[in-house]
């Protein structure tokens, strides 16, 4: 039986999967629906002391990802009081309140916030060099209730500096990243901007900004003692396997369910599970963590040609198409593909595009 359930700052999460603050999660009938769909908890919409007031269009589909002008919730404080967190606090999971922007702000949310949430999650939104508003913000939460205080971080800072001027402010854990920008894009028939903010900038979300959600969560992980969430591009279960791997405590989604629906919470759960299942895991603890002393501490020259795997191999020649080397080519039989290692660089691309696990790229000493 594998165990899914999450731990996390006096809370317990069924599963490690929970909404980012944002549309999927914009009101109390929108957290009923992720309940259905699967969630392991809710994170609701950021909300500030007034409504947003968001440009319009605000969410594209492209290329490779999603751009949105969201900004925070455009209902008001009173309608959340009111209405949507006592609706929420009924679902029977854990609840975590997103509130914004500044330490003033936050101080005057929280207070009323308190007694609907089980923790608070604190964005700060995009900022330079200093970490003092994230310091002030903190500060302003802890005095303001008695819950564990999150803040969530966007990618367009120095990571480590952030993570550790909130930690010694008192956050009890982080999460991250936020959306990364601003980006453009547009329609080739009219010229016109796919966003309508000012220039039609947006912010970038969806499966493009993965890998460097995974950056920032493994620098945070290594250099807090404090718990992580990861956000950014999560759209299958291998994804929230690697957040795992590289320490985070659970994940949050938001571009994924937007484009797939409430269900995509369980379809993240399934997958998580299956994977597990099938290579041996029980629980979250033996896969959490697991990839931070393969991740090497300076650069790699060695070069290493690609071990072939036979039986995996369907010569579909993808492989071959894109060696710039020229060292991949069919056997004589035209059953696999054969590595010439005189001319094989190591550049790693190959393994990268198999689709069927016929290249595999081991480092000697390693499994």
């Amino acid at each position: 039986m594998t165990d899914l359930s999450v731990e996390f700052l006096g809370m317990k999460f069924k599963n490690p999967v929970m909404p980012a603050a944002g549309p999927p999660i914009k009101d109390a009938e929108a957290a009923r629906k992720a309940v259905e769909g699967g969630t392991g908890a809710i994170v609701t919409k950021t909300i500030s002391v007034e409504a947003a007031e968001v440009p319009r269009p605000n969410m594209a589909q492209i290329r490779g990802g999603f751009m949105n002008t969201e900004l925070w919730s455009e209902m008001g404080p009173e309608q959340w009081l009111e209405e949507e967190y006592p609706a929420i606090a009924e679902l029977g999971l854990p609840v975590i309140a997103g509130l914004g922007y500044s330490a003033e702000e936050i101080n005057e949310l929280a207070k009323k916030v308190a007694p609907f949430a089980d923790a608070l999650e604190l964005s700060t939104h995009y900022l330079g060099d200093d970490p003092t508003p994230v310091v002030e913000s903190v500060k302003a939460a802890k005095a303001a209730a008695e819950l564990p205080v999150l803040v969530k971080l966007s990618p367009q800072i120095d990571i480590p500096t952030f993570a550790k001027a909130a930690e010694e402010a008192g956050a009890d854990g982080l999460v991250l990243i936020n959306s990364f920008g601003p980006t453009l894009d547009f329609a080739v028939e009219n010229g016109r901007p796919l966003m309508g903010s000012e220039k039609g900038y947006g912010w970038l979300s969806g499966p493009a900004i993965f890998p460097l959600a995974l950056r920032a969560v493994y620098e945070a992980v290594t250099s807090v003692d404090i718990p992580i969430i990861g956000v950014g591009g999560i759209s299958k279960g291998i994804d929230a396997i690697k957040m795992l791997m590289v320490g985070a405590e659970a994940v949050q989604v938001c571009t994924a369910p937007i484009l797939e629906g409430p269900g995509f919470y369980g379809k993240l759960v399934a997958e998580i599970e299956e994977f597990m299942e099938e290579n041996g895991y029980s629980s979250l603890a033996e896969i959490r963590g697991l990839a931070l002393d393969k991740l090497p501490e300076e650069d790699q020259f060695e070069t290493i040609p690609p071990t072939v795997i036979r039986e995996n191999c369907t010569s579909c020649e993808l492989c071959i198409k894109s060696c710039v080397y020229e060292a991949i080519e069919l056997d004589e039989s035209g059953e696999f593909v054969v590595i010439d290692e005189e001319k094989c660089a190591g550049c790693g691309l190959c393994v990268t595009r198999c689709n069927f696990a016929a290249l595999e790229l081991v480092r000697p000493g390693e499994n």
